[in-house]
């Protein structure tokens, strides 16, 4: 069976245009990285067909020069889209912005210097091995949060396009008798030619698992996270605390829990309305956020409590925490609610070897209820909360 460059490169475009149809329809509702991928896969494809098209066309006419410039801008186009989808499922907030300024001046070059075929095919290809070299350098670095393996199939199928890409940039603009037009059937052109179709299929195996990747992180958060504050919810909360006691057990340093409980809150919700209700919440979460030290753990304990687990801490760290968070709510509430906001807590350290989490919280909720019985907006210790040897 005899294959020639036309026939593969047209098989890898079918395919790219029906991955660009497909993936919105596979995919669904998605968010900002699956967007750039989805419009990333649906620029490259056609910009392939126009590449293609441009081969019908008179050679180093205008409709060849237009429409040949038009598919460079679409596959650097196209890989600018996809570096900035991988940044994001690697979690990165910022996102390099070096592949979509090669997107804008590498059509820009080739256009202006189309008539030279030795510059405009070094030009192209040896800027597109440059955008496909950052995004393997984007992708191999550690990411921000746990990916797949997803990263090093991205990566073997961008380092395979690189070197047949580059190899015809440099045969184009330095040996330019062997390989005189874009369908020459030089090996270089079959290497490209295949490579591009299998690598093509590894791209939206990547994309496909890399949205999965996300979306089971999105799960875990959903699972884990308090929806109107953002810290831990009651039952992640308990897990992790309990863990952690768990382990100053072993290695014998104190932990401490404060549970808080908001002062007055249904008088909140009942004449300020339970939107202000919801924003004292997250004014909560975030003024324990900007308080407690790394490695304490913050939760959401059911309505208007929260719960504090601070790590080798007992009273004297637990009363500075306090202290801060006082200070904090005295500053920043009434300008970011536009009322006071106050709160009662109780604190309990670990007192013993055989001390449990449950009997932590026990102690702090007895406590607490003693700091509202003696006129709210204080903290008490509980009165056996002192670290004994184990």
């Amino acid at each position: 069976m005899h294959l020639d460059i036309a026939t593969l490169l047209f098989a890898m475009t079918v395919c790219m245009v029906t991955m660009a149809v497909a993936l919105p329809a596979v995919m669904g509702r998605v968010n900002e990285p699956a967007r750039r991928a989805q419009a990333g896969v649906v620029v490259q494809g056609v910009a392939w067909a126009l590449l293609l098209l441009s081969g019908l066309t008179e050679p180093g006419s205008l409709g060849d020069r237009t429409l040949s410039t038009l598919a460079m801008a679409g596959i650097a186009g196209g890989l600018a889209l996809n570096a900035a989808a991988f940044e994001l499922w690697c979690g990165r907030a910022g996102i390099s912005r070096w592949p979509l300024l090669i997107a804008i001046v590498m059509p820009l070059g080739y256009f202006l210097g189309f008539s030279s075929y030795p510059f405009r095919v070094g030009w192209a290809n040896g800027l597109l091995t440059l955008q496909m070299a950052l995004l393997v350098a984007a992708v191999w670095r550690t990411p921000a949060v746990a990916v797949g393996r997803w990263r090093w199939l991205l990566v073997v199928s961008l380092l395979a396009q690189m070197v047949v890409t580059l190899w015809r940039g440099i045969l184009g603009a330095f040996f330019t008798e062997s390989y005189p037009t874009f369908l020459t059937p030089h090996p270089v052109n079959y290497a490209f030619a295949i490579i591009a179709n299998a690598t093509t299929v590894l791209s939206l195996m990547a994309v496909l698992l890399a949205h999965r990747d996300e979306a089971a992180r999105d799960l875990e958060r959903l699972a884990t996270l308090d929806g109107l504050t953002g810290v831990l919810n009651r039952g992640a909360w308990m897990t992790r605390a309990a863990t952690e006691v768990a382990v100053s057990v072993r290695y014998a340093y104190p932990v401490a829990v404060l549970m808080i409980d908001l002062d007055h809150f249904k008088q909140i919700n009942d004449t300020r309305g339970h939107a202000a209700g919801d924003r004292a919440l997250a004014f909560v979460a975030r003024a324990l956020e900007a308080a407690v030290r790394p490695g304490d753990l913050v939760g959401r304990y059911g309505g208007e409590e929260f719960c504090v687990l601070m790590n080798h801490a007992e009273n004297a760290a637990a009363n500075a925490f306090d202290v801060r968070l006082r200070g904090y709510f005295g500053e920043m509430a009434e300008r970011e609610l536009g009322f006071p906001l106050a709160y009662s807590a109780g604190i309990a350290v670990r007192n013993a070897a055989a001390d449990s989490l449950e009997a932590m919280l026990r102690r702090a909720d007895t406590t607490l209820y003693s700091a509202k019985a003696q006129g709210r907006s204080r903290t008490l210790e509980s009165v056996d909360s002192r670290l004994q040897a184990a």
